[in-house]
């Protein structure tokens, strides 16, 4: 069981996060200026390069605006467990 980042639960963890932004009318730069970092930081995140874990996602979702849980439901429902990490 390899951890990738190219695993279609993280890429499942990425739409999610990408969706929210978008749906709560946030640009890239403006997640960025809620967390305190660098657009391209957010850009990594959203084009696959970075992992992120829990607590990143646990404080990227409440910048969005969303509630972390959700974004959990909406990759549990796209993953398999037998696809592995």
């Amino acid at each position: 069981m390899t951890k990738t980042i190219h695993s279609p639960g993280q890429k499942a963890l990425i739409e999610a996060l990408t969706n929210a932004r978008k749906e709560a009318g946030l640009s890239q730069m403006a997640l960025a200026e809620r967390l305190h970092c660098h657009q391209s930081m957010i850009a990594r995140i959203e084009s696959g390069e970075r992992r992120i874990d829990v607590v990143e996602l646990v404080v990227l979702a409440r910048a969005i605006g969303v509630d972390p849980s959700g974004i959990l439901q909406s990759v549990a429902a796209k993953v398999d467990a037998r696809q592995g990490l």
